[in-house]
């Protein structure tokens, strides 16, 4: 199965890869947590992030374990941590960041589709959230929380010297090559070399710095991409061939892309991750999907019924088939 992450046990410690939208393919934060608590008490971390972040609740859950994880924590910034993975980054007692990477830090944000009520309950659950963030930021940069709210509202991206100057991270090393294979078109401001890397397209898989740097430091050097990582005995599921792993790899990621698109259409948006979960077609989820919308308007009409209006329902199905067209799913 798909995963943003990985867990490898080392001799000596083990390391944690981070390369995608944290909370994707269907698979929360709660098998994370379950391996994370199977290291060996005390057991040093090597955490590398290539992310643009996803699920803020995820991320604050990462963030909470490894800060109660007794040791150390050091984290690499392979190229870009954006969003929920720059906050997972601030978990770290050493954050270390190449010279040409990028931190990345907004407001969070979500989507509802409901009564006033479900709207205002969202907005006040995001602010609760955005309160957490801006602790985590400023417990690792020293910086006050008016002035790391400041930067969320704004969508800030730092680039290594910039990060370094607040207090975000602990170390700038040698530029790397800086490729991300995720979409960026959600955020305001990427800067102009982050919107080219992802432009190269995935083939380019960056590159960590050279072994010796991170020998001198004292610190575990390890492949830049988790599909790189080389291990004595390879799985024997593993895809040898780079191109078709990438590929298979976009198309899980549109396909889950789609299906929470679906879900949020229709209303049903905590539907998503239980279709992911057994890998559901478009057609089962639309299909299901319009089955639930059916149902629900049918127990509203015999709440709520119309005056003059007919006992037919259709209208629903067929706005919500309308809806699913236009958008090409």
């Amino acid at each position: 199965m798909n995963s943003w992450y990985t867990i490898r046990a080392r001799s000596s410690g083990a390391e944690v890869l981070i390369y995608d939208e944290i909370g994707a393919y269907g698979v929360t934060a709660k098998g994370f947590l379950a391996e994370l608590g199977a290291l060996e008490e005390g057991a040093e971390i090597d955490l590398r992030l290539n992310s643009p972040g996803g699920s803020v609740f995820d991320a604050v859950a990462i963030y909470n374990a490894l800060k109660r994880h007794s040791g150390a924590v050091t984290v690499w910034v392979d190229g870009i941590a954006a969003s929920a993975a720059s906050y997972i980054a601030m978990a770290g007692d050493k954050v270390i960041i190449p010279e040409n990477a990028f931190l990345m830090i907004h407001d969070p944000s979500g989507v509802v589709m409901g009564t006033a009520e479900d709207m205002r309950s969202t907005a006040s659950a995001l602010d609760k959230v955005k309160t957490s963030l801006i602790q985590g930021y400023a417990a690792k940069s020293g910086q006050t929380e008016p002035e790391i709210a400041r930067l969320m509202t704004a969508e800030t991206w730092l680039d290594a010297e910039e990060a370094l100057a607040l207090g975000l991270v602990d170390h700038v090393s040698e530029p790397v090559k800086l490729v991300a294979s995720f979409d960026i078109g959600r955020f305001r401001n990427a800067p102009e070399a982050v919107v080219e890397a992802v432009q190269q397209g995935p083939d380019e898989t960056p590159k960590q710095a050279p072994e010796d740097e991170g020998a001198e430091q004292g610190l575990t050097s390890s492949e830049q991409a988790c599909e790189s990582v080389e291990t004595p005995d390879p799985e024997p599921a593993a895809v040898s061939d780079a191109e078709t792993s990438q590929t298979v790899r976009g198309a899980a990621i549109e396909h889950a892309r789609a299906v929470i698109d679906l879900c949020q259409l229709a209303g049903f948006p905590q539907m998503a991750g239980a279709f992911l979960e057994v890998d559901a077609s478009i057609e089962t989820v639309r299909h299901r999907l319009l089955s639930l919308k059916v149902e629900a308007s049918t127990r509203l009409s015999t709440v709520h019924a119309q005056p003059g209006s007919g006992s037919s329902l259709s209208p629903w199905g067929d706005v919500i088939a309308r809806t699913f067209r236009q958008k090409g799913v």
